[in-house]
């Protein structure tokens, strides 16, 4: 191994914007020049900042309908992780099912999103409906030979990384695999430019609550859209794509709007003119409340998974029980009535800013290392990792 190892970050597919394609530009950044592996890759539909990276893809790439429906390509994703083979000396694996599973020559550490949705928690990640259904069957009857390739894709790492304290049980339960935790960092910063959001302006005087989201059943974004059908005097912007857009927006009543595909300077706006953020899924992490928080916005969340790590409960927000439109509903009114402190808001946020994370990260990486590379590797980075923890959000 070279005095100073190579870096290699892999992802399953960057077909989407997200929380998890976020934090693989964090890792980018943590490691300035690394190339980034994945099976499939659409520029158009994920950050632009990947296009100034160096993107390896796999040969599935070429099928462009695979590009823009990745889900329809889950048959062939585990064939086609086996034969992603990364040259560096180290491999940085974000993972949510399939990047973990791609071949390294060096050492690998795997920073777990989580395990599989659709493998091991099938009916959550499918919903309900017809098509839910059929998507249930086929899942199903592919699950014993891919929980197969998946564990033993798990037990390739050198060291796992989970992204919450939910995700390091579920971990441990799947694979049997001891993970420590380092939550991402926050991905929209507030002191960037800020773009108005075509068609909400109008809504700017006197706010709106935000929900930002894929639009996926387990996602329950419509749920929130059944609270504000109960408040008209209330207004809900919803940011987000998936395969529920059609049907929510065709059913949501006039105080809901949706919008997507917006850019960082239209995010930022958008967080800056939301009373709240309302997070109603059962999430592995829990990013948004983080961006929100940025702003100095509360949360509204379900009192599950990853919002138990980044919500302060009575400080950055308030928690309801169930994803119901009645809790919902009364966790809005609640807010409305709270006073609520933005300095400790922001205070919160920062405990979870990005220096923190690439130097947390960098470290990890330092002990998959043979004894002989850490104190290089540690040299290379030292100055960067200073700087890192002082740079101001």
């Amino acid at each position: 191994m070279p005095a100073q190892p190579s870096i290699a970050i892999a992802h399953d597919y960057l077909t989407q914007r997200g929380g998890a394609e976020r934090v693989v530009l964090a890792m980018a950044r943590a490691f300035p020049g690394s190339r980034i592996y994945t099976t499939l890759y659409d520029p158009e539909n994920t950050y632009p900042e990947f296009a100034d990276l160096d993107v390896v893809v796999s040969p599935l790439n070429r099928v462009r309908l695979f590009r823009r429906h990745h889900r329809l390509a889950l048959p062939l994703l585990a064939p086609t992780s086996d034969r992603m083979e990364i040259p560096e000396d180290v491999v940085v694996a974000s993972s949510s099912g399939w990047a973990h599973g791609f071949r390294s020559r060096g050492a690998k550490v795997v920073y777990c999103h989580s395990p599989a949705r659709w493998l091991y928690l099938t009916d959550e990640y499918v919903g309900n409906g017809p098509r839910s259904r059929l998507k249930s069957v086929v899942a199903h009857g592919m699950k014993l030979p891919l929980a197969q390739w998946d564990k033993r894709a798990a037990g390739t790492a050198d060291r796992y990384l989970a992204n919450s304290t939910v995700v390091r049980n579920r971990i441990a339960h799947a694979y049997g695999i001891q993970a420590d935790v380092l939550p991402p960092p926050h991905g929209v910063a507030a002191d960037g430019p800020r773009r108005a959001v075509r068609g909400i302006r109008k809504w700017s005087p006197s706010g709106y609550h935000l929900v930002v989201s894929r639009l996926m059943p387990y996602k329950n974004v419509d749920k929130v859209v059944e609270a504000f059908r109960q408040m008209p005097d209330e207004r809900l912007l919803v940011i987000g794509a998936g395969p529920l857009r059609e049907a929510l927006t065709a059913s949501a009543p006039s105080n809901v709007k949706f919008v997507q595909d917006l850019s960082d300077e239209q995010m930022r706006w958008a967080y800056a003119g939301a009373r709240a953020l309302i997070a109603p899924s059962r999430e592995d992490f829990g990013l948004t409340p983080l961006e929100a928080g940025a702003f100095g916005k509360p949360v509204l969340a379900l009192r599950a998974g990853g919002y138990l790590d980044t919500v302060e409960e009575g400080v950055t927000g308030l928690f309801f029980e169930h994803s119901v439109p009645d809790q919902i509903a009364a966790a809005v009114r609640a807010a409305d009535a709270h006073e609520w402190d933005e300095e400790a808001i922001h205070a919160h946020v920062a405990t979870f800013a990005e220096p923190r994370f690439r130097a947390l990260l960098r470290e990890a990486v330092a002990t998959v290392l043979p004894p002989h590379a850490q104190e290089s590797f540690r040299n290379q980075w030292q100055d960067a990792t200073i700087y890192d923890k002082e740079e101001p959000r």
